[in-house]
């Protein structure tokens, strides 16, 4: 391990480490004195960073970088529960280090997400999960803040198509919005 120190304070900055043992850093550790901040891991040493580690003030880990596409640029965040299991990731679909997707998780399982599909900063696609499938996608298409089509799958596989015409969240088949918009 190599630490390297702030030349005017003297406060430790940096830990390179060398995890392997192999004569190549791939570990740097950044430093406020004694307490980690940010540790950059590059596993496969490739010169490119694949996993980012934030830790918070009261020195424990708050989230986990990632590169998608493993070329070094983050673009992915999860974050744990106190006994280390993911419950929300979020991702920057654009790899523009915006936040366009949050995914949450429950056991391991992923139970809902919602996304800013369209880019414009606000949240228009809600996704909801029952165990493994998708149960149903909800879009903002009126950019009202709220969803105002829905798409519900049932287990056996059909799409039932609803939509909420007054923005009151009360959702009707599309096969009778007509009907329902005269009430």
């Amino acid at each position: 391990m190599t630490p390297e120190y702030d030349l005017q304070t003297g406060k430790l900055r940096l830990l390179k480490y060398d995890s392997d043992g192999n004569g190549k850093v791939d570990t740097v550790s950044y430093m406020d004195g004694s307490r980690v901040v940010k540790i950059e891991i590059d596993k496969d040493e490739d010169g490119k960073v694949d996993r980012w580690e934030y830790y918070g003030p009261d020195r424990k880990l708050e989230k986990v970088g990632i590169s998608r596409a493993g070329d070094g640029k983050e673009d992915a965040w999860s974050y744990t529960d106190a006994a280390g299991a993911v419950t929300r990731l979020e991702i920057s679909t654009q790899r523009d280090g915006k936040v366009t997707r949050i995914e949450h998780y429950q056991a391991t399982t992923l139970v809902s997400a919602e996304e800013d599909a369209d880019g414009d900063g606000k949240i228009d696609k809600w996704e909801t999960y029952d165990g493994e499938r998708l149960s149903s996608v909800a879009y903002d298409t009126q950019h009202r803040g709220a969803p105002d089509r829905r798409l519900v799958y049932a287990p056996d596989g059909t799409v039932r198509v609803e939509v909420d015409l007054k923005g009151d969240s009360r959702f009707v088949p599309a096969s009778g919005a007509a009907a329902a918009a005269r009430k």
